[in-house]
């Protein structure tokens, strides 16, 4: 399964959406300060911009998962993802991030938040029925690496979901870097590269795969593109 975002306002209308299911943990204007200057003893998460690509990883998760079911969330430090989670009920959630400031997010009490470089953690193998991924994959890429972890953590009919910034044609990014990590924008032609490489370590995409962008809504570093996001499912030979 493969859906491009066509729209900023598919951004607004999802937050709207999370927030009617009482999924949203941005807060408000005061939330998202803190998080900027770094006040207080808690961390605030989530992004505005990311509410579309959020939404659908929630959606697809309470539709297809139990709420015992274990969840991994890569580059969880500052993830919405997590404690969106925690908040509908899931049980067994865990967030995997290098930074060791993840243990400040919320309900550290409740998630099982480790730190650890998510391409070699620590987590049993086939310990999962999803591993998320929300515009991480496109920071320092190495799809060997990933889905071959990817592939040892997931149990099999287990879901990989991950969002990615996106591009139809290529766009280069020169030496731009975010994190100290090289930065790329997904064209068409490296995701059918990215699948590729999944089936070498069973993993397969799920759904339809619709790779058409009709906007660029997103603006960064001096680029204009959108986001991408795909569903893998974990199938034994």
């Amino acid at each position: 399964m493969l859906q491009i975002l066509q729209s900023k306002a598919q951004i607004y209308e999802s937050r709207k959406v999370l927030r009617a299911k009482n999924w949203s943990t941005i807060g408000g204007l005061f939330d998202r300060a803190r998080r900027r200057f770094k006040l207080g003893s808690r961390l605030a998460v989530g992004d505005m911009v990311k509410s579309w690509d959020v939404l659908q990883s929630l959606n697809f998760l309470d539709k297809n998962l139990s709420k015992q079911d274990v969840v991994v969330d890569f580059g969880a430090y500052c993830s919405e993802v997590p404690v969106a989670l925690n908040k509908m009920g899931f049980s067994k959630v865990y967030g995997v991030d290098l930074n060791p400031e993840i243990k400040l997010m919320p309900h550290a009490e409740d998630i099982n938040y480790v730190i650890s470089d998510f391409l070699e953690s620590p987590l049993k193998n086939h310990s999962a029925q999803a591993v998320t991924a929300i515009s991480v994959i496109e920071h320092g890429y190495q799809p060997q690496r990933l889905f071959k972890e990817v592939s040892r953590l997931l149990a099999d009919g287990g879901y990989f979901i991950a969002s990615f910034d996106y591009w139809p044609e290529k766009i280069n990014v020169g030496s731009t870097k975010f994190f100290g990590m090289d930065w790329r924008i997904f064209s068409r032609e490296e995701i059918t590269e990215m699948v590729q490489v999944a089936s070498e370590f069973g993993l397969f995409p799920v759904g339809k795969m619709e790779d058409t962008a009709a906007s660029k809504p997103i603006h960064c570093a001096g680029f204009e593109y959108t986001f991408g996001w795909i569903v893998f499912q974990k199938r034994s030979a």
